[in-house]
């Protein structure tokens, strides 16, 4: 077998293990996920968040490797993701992550969850190298970075309040939608009118990205209607509010792509599993002589497999970290 390497999430609320050979070859991925439990307060409560991971981080750790078929003494390295996200939720998963590594002796590499999440695109494509760029998308992060060589990082443009999943989730709560929303108006909006609701497109300027005034101003049409007593199709409105948020995705990726000179475009995140945004970049991509990869649904959203490859990837460059190292709930990727 090529190098094994044990990824641990536990950033949000999933609790999540795996195995990854070579960086690029996933032996198991489990995920115990928590939305079940937060769907009825509309949203992660931090608290129940972090006691639920301890509960889970053993046996999910345990079936990980059970399934990879792997001993402990058989890793080679153990890879968690030590920020960003909620601090309580992270400690548990970098605490379980250190005493494994102190038990077999094996090295330590923390990765950074942004990071972890452009991997997901290695995983699925084993041909695919940098240089490249990519729009990582999710309900906390917008970023638009240029990834030169593996570990290498320019960020090029990100959010400057509100993400992009952000906005879908606050806007689908004000449309009664089950959280995650995201999902949802993805499923409405292909029965919906895409123009039947005008909504604004945010910081059309430059490559950095804003989704609050968008945000504020989907609600305040939304209570409008209801208020003049109008009935609202939810499938335009999703349609409409989709479309806003994809058409500055699309068009600073495209921008930024064109100022790198690069050949390859990839995107990552929650987010990166909308459909149409995969289908308005991967066209915009395809009429630019772009290559365009995305990760399969089940590796967009958090997971472990995506963390192994990362830091795979950061042990090969000898990037190993001792065991005093901390979570960071606001880490940056630089």
């Amino acid at each position: 077998m090529k190098e094994l390497v044990l990824g641990i999430e536990s950033s949000c609320d999933e609790t999540a293990a795996s195995v990854v050979e070579g960086g690029r070859r996933i032996l198991s991925n489990i995920v115990a996920s928590q939305v079940p439990l937060h769907r009825r307060y509309g949203g992660v409560v931090p608290e129940i968040a972090s006691r639920r991971h301890v509960e889970l981080i053993l046996p999910v750790i345990d079936t990980a490797l059970q399934e990879a078929g792997v001993q402990p003494e058989q890793l080679d390295a153990i890879a968690v993701t030590r920020g960003p996200g909620l601090i309580g939720s992270l400690l548990v998963g970098l605490s379980a992550a250190k005493a494994l590594a102190f038990v077999t002796g094996k090295p330590l590499v923390g990765v950074n969850h942004i990071e972890a999440h452009i991997y997901a695109n290695f995983l699925a494509h084993p041909d695919l190298h940098p240089p490249l760029i990519c729009l990582t998308v999710s309900g906390g992060h917008t970023d638009l970075l240029y990834m030169p060589e593996p570990g290498t990082y320019t960020i090029l443009g990100r959010t400057r309040d509100d993400a992009a999943g952000e906005a879908f989730d606050k806007v689908g709560r004000v449309m009664g939608l089950p959280y995650p929303a995201g999902p949802e108006i993805d499923r409405l909006s292909t029965h919906g009118d895409p123009a039947a609701v005008a909504l604004p497109r945010g910081l059309t300027e430059g490559l950095d990205f804003s989704f609050s005034g968008l945000k504020t101003a989907a609600i305040n049409a939304w209570h409008n209607a209801k208020q003049r007593g109008e009935e609202i199709s939810r499938e335009d409105f999703a349609a409409s509010l989709q479309e806003a948020i994809v058409d500055v995705l699309v068009d600073k990726t495209m921008r930024a792509a064109d100022q790198s000179g690069v050949s390859t475009i990839i995107i990552s995140g929650g987010v990166a599993a909308n459909r149409r945004l995969r289908q308005r970049l991967g066209e915009s991509a395809a009429k630019a002589g772009y290559r365009f990869f995305y990760p399969p649904a089940d590796l967009c959203t958090d997971n472990a497999a995506m963390v192994a490859s990362a830091g795979y990837f950061r042990w090969q460059r000898g990037a190993v970290d001792s065991l005093s190292l901390n979570a960071d709930a606001s880490l940056r990727l630089s």
